[in-house]
C-alpha cells in the first residue's frame, strides 16, 4: 500500500525481520478485545493496554477545534478495516475489534472522549482520500502508507509503524523465495497500492493481476490463479495468521512507513495527533499495544516506532 522509498534502521524495520529466509506463519488468529470499552478490572493483555492509555486534559482538548468537536460528538470516527488479524479483526460473536491499528484508533478515542469509542465506515485503497476529504471520517487507520501522492490530498500524522513490501504463496510453493523469484511470473497486488510500482521497478517481467481488496489477492494465490500476492509484509502476516494455506517468504524489498490520514483543511488535527503519538511512545503505551497484538507472532521487544514526522509529507 505503499509509499515513498527511505532508507531505515533495522530497528525500525522489527516487523520486517519478521520474515526470514522464508517465514511460513500458521497461528490462529489474536484475542479478542473491545471497540467501545475495556472491562473495568480488565485481564487481557490487549483490553490492559487500551484502559491503561492516558486522556488528554479537557484545556488541551477545548484548544483544538478538531479534537474539540470529536469529544462533542462522544466518538472517533475512523475509516479502516475489520477483516485483518493483528491490525484489525472483528469477532463475529463478540462484535469487538480487536488489533495494532484499531487499538491506536480506540486509544486516540479515549484520549479525546475518555471512553474508546469509535465508529468505523470501512475503506479500500480507492476510498480513502475521499472518506477525509468529504469528512465522513475524522482519521484513517488502515495500514496506510504515507506517498507524496496522497499528501497532496489528506494530512498524515506519523509515522507510526513501519512496514515493507514482500511475497506471499500458496503453502507448497518451494520455486519462489524472493522478489528474484517473481520474473515473468503472475502476481497479484492491490489496483492503486505502492506495490504496482514497487513490482514495476524491483520485477519489471511480471504479469500483473489487479485487484480492489486484499481477500481477492489471497484467494488469487490459493486457486492458483496467481503465482504470488506481493503487498505490506505486516498485511501479507494478517493473512497468513488466520490462513495455513499461504505463506509469507524471503525478506521486504521496500520500505512502507504508516501514518494516520486528517485532513489537510485543519493544520491543528494533525498536530493533535502527532502530539498524542509522542505520547503514547513516550508513556509505553505504544509498546504495550504492540506487545498484545504484534508481538504474539513476532519474539522479543517492542521495535522503536519511527520518528513523528521522519517521512516526507508526514
Amino acid at each position: 500500500m505503499r509509499f515513498a522509498r527511505t532508507k531505515s534502521t533495522p530497528t525500525r524495520l522489527a516487523v520486517a525481520a519478521l520474515a526470514v529466509a522464508t517465514l511460513t506463519i500458521g497461528l490462529s488468529a489474536c484475542s479478542s478485545g473491545s471497540t467501545g470499552g475495556a472491562s473495568a478490572t480488565p485481564t487481557d493483555p490487549y483490553d490492559k493496554a487500551i484502559a491503561a492509555a492516558p486522556v488528554a486534559p479537557a484545556s488541551l482538548v477545548s484548544q483544538n477545534d478538531w479534537a474539540k468537536k470529536i469529544k462533542a460528538a462522544g466518538v472517533l470516527r475512523i475509516g479502516g478495516i475489520d477483516t485483518g488479524p493483528l491490525f484489525s479483526l472483528k469477532d463475529p460473536v463478540t462484535g469487538k475489534t480487536t488489533g495494532f491499528d484499531a487499538g491506536l484508533a480506540q486509544m486516540l478515542a479515549k484520549y479525546i472522549t475518555g471512553k474508546p469509542n469509535t465508529a468505523l465506515t470501512t475503506t479500500t485503497v480507492d476510498t480513502r482520500e475521499t472518506l477525509i476529504q468529504n469528512n465522513t471520517v475524522d482519521a484513517v487507520f488502515a495500514t496506510y502508507s504515507i506517498t507524496p501522492a496522497r499528501a497532496t490530498k489528506v494530512a498524515f500524522a506519523g509515522p507510526y509503524f513501519q512496514s515493507g513490501d514482500a511475497i506471499m504463496v500458496a503453502a507448497a510453493n518451494k520455486n519462489i523465495r524472493s522478489v528474484a523469484d517473481l520474473a515473468g511470473k503472475t502476481v497479484a497486488t492491490e489496483a492503486n497500492s505502492t506495490a504496482v510500482t514497487a513490482l514495476e521497478s524491483a520485477a519489471p517481467t511480471v504479469k500483473p493481476l489487479l485487484f480492489a481488496q486484499d481477500a481477492e489477492c489471497v484467494a488469487a494465490v490459493q486457486q492458483g490463479r496467481a503465482d504470488a500476492y506481493v503487498i505490506d509484509q505486516s498485511i501479507l502476516i494478517s493473512d497468513a495468521v488466520a490462513n495455513k494455506k499461504v505463506k509469507v517468504v524471503g525478506k521486504p524489498f521496500t520500505t512502507d512507513p504508516y501514518g494516520i490520514g486528517v485532513t489537510k483543511a485543519d493544520p491543528a488535527a494533525k498536530q493533535f495527533v502527532d502530539a498524542w503519538l509522542k505520547k503514547i511512545e513516550a508513556d509505553g503505551s505504544w509498546a504495550r499495544l504492540w506487545k498484545s497484538t504484534l508481538g504474539t507472532v513476532v519474539a522479543g521487544n517492542p521495535p522503536t516506532p519511527p520518528a513523528i514526522g521522519s517521512v516526507p509529507g508526514s
